[in-house]
C-alpha cells in the first residue's frame, strides 16, 4: 500500500513536469523486499493474525497474567428481544458505580439511532465516528474518562487503541453476525477494553452463538481460570489502576489545540491556494484525491476525511 501510494504520487509530478523520472527510484520497499531483509522477528500481538502463525509455524508463547491481577472481564450472552430495555439497567448499574460503558453496533444509523435514544431517556451519551479527527477523538475518550458522560456508542471501537480503566462493560449488539467486526479477533479485542477494571464484564446480545462468539467464550474462559489460579496461589487481589483527573488531562492535553489546529490549516490552505495557478492548484487536487483514495483503501478513515476537506478547499478557490 505504501509502495503505490508513493508510485501514483510521484507519477502525477512526473507527468507534469514537478520531478524528474528518476525521483521514481526514490521509494519505499515492497513488502516481498523488505521480508528478504528480514531474518529474525519477534511478532508480539493480542490477537496475532494468520501471517504470524504462519510464520511462527504455530509456536507462540502466551503472556496472560497481569501484574495487577485482573482478569480477562467475564462474558454473557444475552437474546436481542428487549435488549435496549436490558442495556439501559446494566448502564444504570454501571453509572450509580461512577464507571463507564462502551457499546458497539455494526452500522453508523443504528450508532446514531442508539445514541439519540439514550439521551432521550437521560442517559450521558456521545457518539464516536469515523469523521471525527484524531484530535477531537481524543478529547472525546479524555470526556469520558473524567466522567463528562457515562457511554460512549461507536462502530469500530476496536480500532481506537482504547486503555480506559473506568469502563466496566462492554455491549456488543449483533454479537452473532458475520463480517469483519464480529469476526473472532475483532470480538476479542472489543471485549479487551473491559479488561482494565476489576468488574469488566462483556455482554453479547445475539440470537445465537457463531463460531467466532463460541472461540472468544472459550479461550477467555480457560484464560480466566489460568488467572484465578495464580491469583490465589501467589495471594493477589485484583484491583484497577486509576489515574488521577490531573493525570489524564496531562496525558491528552495535545486535544486542547484540535481547534486551533484546524482552523490553522485551514487558514493555510486558502492562503497557499491564493498563490498558485489554476494548473498548479489542479494538480494538488489530483494529488490529494490519490491520498484520499489511499486512506480510504487502507481505512484510514479520519486521513481521508481530512484530505477530502483540503480538497473542498482548493476547488473553492478554483472557481474565484
Amino acid at each position: 500500500a505504501m509502495y503505490n501510494g508513493d508510485r501514483s504520487r510521484k507519477e502525477v509530478l512526473v507527468e507534469y513536469g514537478f520531478r524528474l523520472p528518476s525521483a521514481l527510484d526514490n521509494r519505499p520497499m515492497k513488502f516481498e523486499e523488505f521480508e528478504e531483509m528480514i531474518h529474525q522477528a519477534i511478532f508480539v500481538s493480542a490477537t496475532p493474525a494468520d501471517y504470524e502463525m504462519e510464520k511462527t509455524e504455530g509456536v507462540f508463547t502466551e503472556q496472560i497474567i497481569r501484574p495487577t491481577g485482573l482478569l480477562d472481564p467475564e462474558i454473557e450472552v444475552r437474546p436481542t428481544e428487549n435488549q435496549i430495555d436490558n442495556l439501559i439497567d446494566e448502564i444504570k448499574k454501571r453509572t450509580s458505580r461512577k464507571e463507564r460503558v462502551l457499546i458497539t453496533t455494526l452500522t453508523k444509523k443504528m450508532s446514531e439511532n442508539l445514541a439519540d435514544y439514550l439521551k432521550n431517556v437521560q442517559v450521558n451519551t456521545r457518539y464516536l465516528h469515523s469523521e471525527i479527527d484524531t484530535l477531537e477523538r481524543i478529547s472525546i475518550l479524555r470526556d469520558l474518562r473524567l466522567g463528562e458522560f457515562d457511554v460512549l456508542v461507536g462502530i469500530n471501537l476496536l480500532r481506537e487503541g482504547l486503555d480506559l480503566p473506568e469502563v466496566s462493560l462492554v455491549a456488543i449488539l449483533d454479537a452473532d453476525k458475520q463480517g469483519f467486526l464480529r469476526s473472532e479477533r475483532s470480538l476479542f479485542q472489543i471485549a479487551g477494553r473491559a479488561s482494565r477494571n476489576v468488574n469488566g464484564k462483556v455482554i453479547f446480545y445475539a440470537d445465537r452463538i457463531s463460531d467466532a462468539m463460541k472461540t472468544v467464550i472459550d479461550e477467555t474462559n480457560r484464560r480466566r481460570k489460568v488467572q484465578i489460579e495464580y491469583n490465589r496461589i501467589h495471594d493477589i487481589t485484583p484491583v484497577t489502576i486509576y489515574k488521577t483527573q490531573e493525570a489524564v488531562r496531562l496525558s491528552t492535553s495535545i486535544a486542547d489545540y484540535s481547534h486551533v489546529k484546524e482552523k490553522q490549516a485551514r487558514y493555510k490552505i486558502e492562503k497557499d491556494s491564493a498563490a498558485l495557478s489554476k494548473l498548479e492548484i489542479l494538480k494538488h487536487i489530483d494529488e490529494l484525491t490519490n491520498e484520499m483514495n489511499q486512506a480510504a483503501e487502507n481505512l484510514e478513515f479520519e486521513l481521508a476525511a481530512k484530505l477530502r476537506d483540503q480538497i473542498v478547499v482548493l476547488k473553492r478557490a478554483l472557481k474565484k
